[in-house]
């Protein structure tokens, strides 16, 4: 291979990219990664982790409220908007600095600079051109940009984590998991929030009793959501925001955040002047070994659009490594992969939901819903809920759904049994943990 300055060359320092450079070279390859801002990508530097602190800043209001039912006194909390924004600024530098050092101790080149795509074998960056056998893109995706009068004056995710100071009223445009988490995130730091979606009821593509629960117990919260709803203006006045919505109402706030979504960010990256097929909306297809339709060049993660989910890109990024310089062609799996929402309460899923698996044959549905033990004594007005799909025929358990505290981390053990084939009767035969929220899933009995 040394007829190319790289066998690999990662566009991207991302999650998908820096796990693929890192595997293959340590399969022997010689490997070179560019990246135009910090090492880390989305989830390390303006998505799950920064996103995760935050929830976690947001949950001590609850706790010191709560604290009380159990004999403590917790006397002059106090929450400080600049000292979170600092902690956390400080510890994704730290994480920035793994993923360089990382990068280095397998050999592998950084460039610091937006690379471009010349053709099928060359790429650019900071005016140097490198060529390379392989041609690995791995630039992720950014937030939509809302269109609209007075929509400038709206925040996107990203410049969330860096606002010097925290808005005390919040309208949150939206109805995905991130506009839910972030929902949560400024509901529980003390401000007065409002969430905007379109459609009849949040989470689209979640099951219908999780998205119910949690849209109930959130309004319960004190968050004031409108659904059916649109923001069709912003105007900026001194001092606040004025939003009018689309059923004729007027919001007054300090900050508009809108999370309607993300694109694949392959807008000026010469994609197209290499032969690459993009969709429409600047998507990259791939086959099942993320290969597009240039042999040279390869995708991984949110940029292909398929399932955007750092664990997906960690997946995709190590099957391309295998793929291309260990000689074992590699498929990523794509089926029944587990994912949560850190919104409150918390939601954690592996599966089809109720409504896929109905479409798919005959299923039961064992479902149970309850006032955790710890609100017992609270008197706090939350509920958690768990609920299993099971192949009527089969037995085997094609979804399970977890809305309560720690959902995220009872599931992963969950996802491990569905991704085995486990059936409903091997979950009866299970002993569970008591007293706990994940024993709920071994004692369900009569369906529903």
């Amino acid at each position: 291979m040394a007829d190319f300055d790289y066998d690999l060359f990662t566009i991207g320092g991302g999650s998908g990219g820096v796990r693929a450079a890192r595997m293959a070279a340590s399969y022997g390859a010689r490997v070179a990664v560019a990246e135009e801002k910090a090492l880390g990508g989305t989830c390390v530097n303006v998505g799950c982790v920064p996103k995760k602190l935050m929830v976690y800043a947001s949950h001590y209001a609850h706790d010191f409220s709560d604290s009380a039912a159990y004999g403590w006194t917790v006397e002059g909390a106090r929450f400080d908007w600049g000292r979170l924004i600092a902690n956390k600024d400080r510890e994704i530098a730290r994480l920035n600095t793994i993923y360089g050092k990382i990068l280095a101790d397998a050999g592998v080149a950084v460039f610091a600079g937006r690379a471009t795509i010349v053709d099928p074998h060359t790429v650019e960056v900071n005016g140097e051109r490198h060529t390379a056998r392989y041609i690995l893109v791995a630039v992720g995706g950014r937030p939509i940009i809302p269109g609209g009068p007075g929509h400038e004056h709206a925040l996107i995710s990203d410049q969330i984590f860096a606002l010097p100071e925290m808005p005390e009223r919040i309208a949150i445009v939206g109805g995905g998991y991130i506009a839910t988490e972030f929902a949560g995130i400024f509901h529980g730091l003390g401000a007065r929030v409002v969430q905007i979606y379109r459609g009849p009821l949040f989470l689209r593509g979640f099951d219908d009793d999780v998205r119910a629960l949690v849209a109930s117990d959130m309004r319960t919260s004190g968050i004031q959501l409108r659904f059916d709803t649109t923001v069709d203006a912003i105007t900026r006045h001194p001092g606040h925001l004025s939003a009018k919505l689309s059923d004729g109402a007027s919001i007054e706030v300090d900050a508009v955040l809108c999370a309607i979504g993300r694109r694949p960010k392959t807008k000026g990256l010469g994609l197209e002047a290499a032969g690459v097929e993009l969709r429409e909306d600047g998507a990259v297809p791939v086959d099942d070994y993320g290969k597009t339709n240039v042999d040279s060049i390869y995708a991984v993660g949110d940029v292909t659009d398929r399932i955007q989910l750092t664990p997906v890109a960690l997946s995709e990024g190590m099957a391309v490594a295998a793929t291309l310089f260990d000689g074992r062609p590699t498929k990523p799996n794509h089926e029944n992969v587990p994912s949560a929402v850190f919104s409150q309460p918390e939601i954690a899923t592996v599966g089809l939901t109720e409504t896929e698996a109905r479409e798919r044959g005959e299923i039961l549905v064992f479902r149970s819903s309850f006032r955790p033990l710890r609100h017992t004594l609270t008197g706090r007005d939350a509920h958690a809920m768990v609920k299993l799909v099971v192949d009527a025929e089969s037995d085997r358990v094609l979804g399970v759904h977890v809305v309560g505290e720690h959902a995220s981390e009872i599931l992963q053990g969950f996802a491990v049994a569905v991704k085995m084939g486990a059936t409903k009767r091997q979950l009866d035969q299970t002993i569970g943990i008591h007293p706990t929220l994940a024993e709920e899933l071994v004692t369900l009995r009569k369906p529903v």
